[in-house]
Order: C-alpha cells, then structure tokens, then sequence
C-alpha cells in the first residue's frame, strides 16, 4: 500500500512539474511578442470557403461583412444540403454579387463532415480559376476558411501578406487568431453580438475567449516560433499550391478526422513548407454560452485529437519537420492522452489521500496539522496558479478594462473550466472506444438580422455558381 501510494503520489508531481513547466515555456514568449509588419492584401488572391449547414440564422450577416470588410475576396459558400432556408438565401446572394459562389452539396455525398465540403469548395475554386483565370499563380492564390458565424478582421488580409506570413515564400499556411464575437461589449467590432442571457453563459463565452485569445494563442505562438503552429477551423489560410500538393499525395488537401483542421497543418508541414500563427489579426466567432453544446464540440475536438495520433511516427521520421517542431507536434498529439492519464493518476491520489487522513490516529485535524497542510501550498503552486495566471494575462494583452479583482476571479473561474474540459476529453475517449466517428454539429444562438444589414455590396450579376450544377 505505501509503495503504490508513493508511486500515484510521485506520478502525480512529475505531472505538476510537467504541466508548469509547459505553462512557463509558452507564457514567457508570449508576453514578450511584438507585432509583426503587415504587408498588402493586393499582393494575394484570396478565396474564403465558408462551410454552411442549417446557418440560415446567421449566413447573410456573415457574408455581408466580409462582402464589406474584404471586397475583393471571391466567397465559396458550401450549402451541405441544409434543411433550413440556408440554400435560398446563398443562392440569393450568389445571383446578386459576382464575387459570391454557391457550391451545393446533395445527399448522399453531402453532410460528410466538414472536410468533404471544403473539398468540394476546393474542386470548384480551382474549376473556376482554371476558366476564368487560365494563368493564374497557384502561389498567390490564397484559401481561407471562416465559419458561417465568423467575422474576419478588417486588416487580416493585409496582416498575413505581411513578411511573416505569405510575404515568405517558405510559408504554406497562416492561421490568425480566434476570438469570441458574443462577449456583449458594444461598439467593437470583433464583438457587437449580445451577450448570453443568464450569468453562467456569459461566464463560459467569456472563458472560451480568454482560452482562445492567451492561453490556445500563446500555445500556438511557440509553435510560430519553431516553425510547427496548428491550423484551426476557423481563420486557417493555406496557399493553393500547397492544397494541390498535398491532394497530389492523398487525393484531397483535407481528410477525415475530425480534428481536419490540425490534420492539415501536418500534412503542410510534412509537404515541406512552414506554418505560421498570427497573432495580429483576428477571426470572431459565436461562443457556446450552454454547457452541454460545449462538452459536445470539445468532445469532438478531443476524439479528433486522438485519431490524428496516427501521425506520431510520420511526424518523429520526417526530414521535412525540425526536431523541435517534431517535439512539440508529439506533445501536442499526447494532449489528450495525457489528460486521461492525469485523471486517473489525481483521482487515485486523491482517493489515497482520503484514506490516510480518515486511518490517521488523531483524526483528519491531526493528520492535516501533521503535515497535510503542505498539499495547500501544493495545489495552489502546481495545480490553481498557472491557471489563474490565465486572468491576469487575458486582462493585461485583452481586455484591461477588467479589473484585477476581476482578472484574478476569471482566472479561478478557469481553473473550474478545465475540469469541464476533461469531462469533454472523457465523453470523446468513450465515443473513440465505441467507434462513434460522426459529427454533431453545433446549432447557432445568434438572431436573424435585419434584411437591411444583409444587402448585397457589388455590382449584380449572375454568378456562375448559381448556373453550376451540385458539386460533390
């Protein structure tokens, strides 16, 4: 009984020491970054794909802002056999705005997930250059993927033709910053949507954005830094010669897991070009103000982390990839593998810990004055500091209008969210076990906005893609 508890108890701290010294590695570098230069969107051809199912609520804002923000971006709207008006309203657009495409997709090829429509937009987009631009430069032409409730940043095109994004020839992909655009502040423009209606939903779309914004961005950073940043599914760019390689070795540029987004900046980067993360620029999306949804879609995170674990060998033996950035992809790839581990290891430690105050001569008050007390310093070291720092940084790099009361609550409110998120890590190993690979999508709470907010912002003509017939 003693050896075991001294193992569990040891196990234990070298995950403590593991977990802070992550923490210190990618904390550091962030909050010493300055802004890169940015260059000149005109020196791109950019498309956006915007993967759509059932968005009818809030697809015509979405592509009147990036008509408005991004006017010479060509939008691919991927209409996934939706069963809600989601379709009419694309293709209202579409016959309006020649800079609008509809790509429909009909069963039983649609609904897929969603990296069977980026291919199907993928197809078109290259189908359409090849007619209306017969010698285009594959390495200008960019594609970007924004959710159909994403907002782009006004200056983002500009920012990742900068010198450290595409203005480097090396680069193959850019992926910018997430945001959530519900925080209720009124007036930005990365977040004029309302907030969640009760307390507990703001607390968790706030907690999603500061997750986003220092912890997942200073994550990503030390990744830009060593030349490994992962791409998301929101605000990921990728140059349209490096798809074609990359379709030229697996058929498509994005494959079945469900973490597609990540898969693709593997295969980027085993392609042999680099990937960066800019922190400069942002893309805004609706954050999750219910607890289930949210476990639903950090559960499919999650399984899809686990099945890109296949990558492991591809990822230590490829000349294409540094050894630090082989390193840290690795890590990255343990995540949630790690996460299961700790559960278990502080569960059974805990359990322990349990037994020895309740067998304890003296009592629990005994034990604990014996020696115990030492565990409060410890968790609030290893276990409840490194996350509450979190608040603190959200307040100084996001949003100083908090206050430090404030920074510091919100830091402990996300020491809680990180046990939701192990429920999420769990729910997904459990959906692995049963072999459940398919994907929920998550229903939007926005509201329709007015029809005046969603005219179209070019010069009417009927768009090639309406005249299309369904892509698969």
């Amino acid at each position: 009984m003693i050896l075991g508890s001294a193992a569990v108890d040891l196990a234990a701290l070298l995950l403590c020491i593991l977990f802070l010294a992550y923490v210190a590695a990618i904390l550091v570098p962030f909050l010493r970054r300055r802004p890169d230069p940015a260059g000149d969107a005109r020196d791109l051809d950019v498309h956006l794909i915007l993967p759509c199912l059932d968005e009818e609520v809030v697809i015509a804002r979405t592509v009147a802002r990036l008509r408005s923000d991004h006017p010479t971006a060509h939008l691919w709207c991927v209409d996934d056999d939706s069963s809600d008006g989601t379709g009419e309203i694309l293709a209202r657009l579409a016959a309006t705005d020649d800079h609008v495409h509809l790509v429909s997709r009909r069963a039983p090829e649609a609904r897929q997930g969603k990296g069977a429509a980026l291919n199907a937009a993928w197809r078109r987009i290259k189908a359409w250059l090849a007619t209306e631009q017969p010698s285009y430069d594959a390495s200008r032409v960019v594609i970007g993927v924004v959710d159909a409730d994403g907002r782009l940043a006004p200056d983002a095109l500009d920012v990742i033709a900068g010198p450290a994004g595409f203005g480097d020839p090396s680069i193959g992909a850019v992926q910018v910053q997430v945001r959530m655009m519900n925080r209720g502040i009124a007036g930005r423009p990365d977040a004029d949507d309302p907030a969640a209606d009760t307390r507990l939903g703001r607390l968790l779309v706030l907690l999603q954005d500061l997750e986003f914004r220092t912890v997942i961005a200073a994550m990503q950073h030390l990744r830009h830094r060593i030349g490994s940043a992962g791409m998301g599914g929101n605000g990921q760019f990728t140059r349209l010669v490096v798809l074609d390689a990359i379709a030229d070795e697996n058929q498509t540029p994005w494959h079945g897991a469900l973490l597609e987004d990540f898969e693709l900046g593997l295969h980027v980067l085993l392609a042999g070009w680099g990937n960066r993360y800019c922190d400069d620029t942002w893309v805004a999306q609706e954050g999750l103000p219910r607890v289930r949804p949210l476990i639903r879609q950090r559960a499919r995170w999650a399984q899809g982390g686990m099945q890109c674990a296949k990558y492991f060998k591809r990822v230590l033996l490829s000349r294409e990839i540094s050894t630090p950035s082989a390193l840290e992809i690795s890590y990255f790839l343990m995540i949630p593998w790690t996460q299961l581990l700790g559960t278990v290891v502080y569960t059974a430690a805990t359990v322990i810990l349990g037994y020895w105050a309740t067998v304890h001569p003296t009592g629990v008050t005994g034990w604990f004055l014996e020696g115990a007390w030492g565990l409060v310093p410890l968790v609030a070291v290893f276990g409840v500091g490194p996350l509450v720092a979190w608040g603190l940084v959200y307040r100084l790099r996001c949003e100083p209008q908090l206050s430090r009361r404030a920074a510091v609550g919100l830091g402990l409110a996300y020491w809680g969210y990180t046990y939701l998120m192990l429920a999420s890590v769990w729910t997904g190993f459990h959906r692995v076990l049963r072999s459940h690979d398919s994907w929920a999508k998550t229903s939007r709470v926005l509201a329709e906005p007015a029809a005046a907010d969603v005219a179209p912002a070019a010069t009417p003509r009927l768009s090639d893609a309406t005249r299309a017939p369904a892509t698969p």
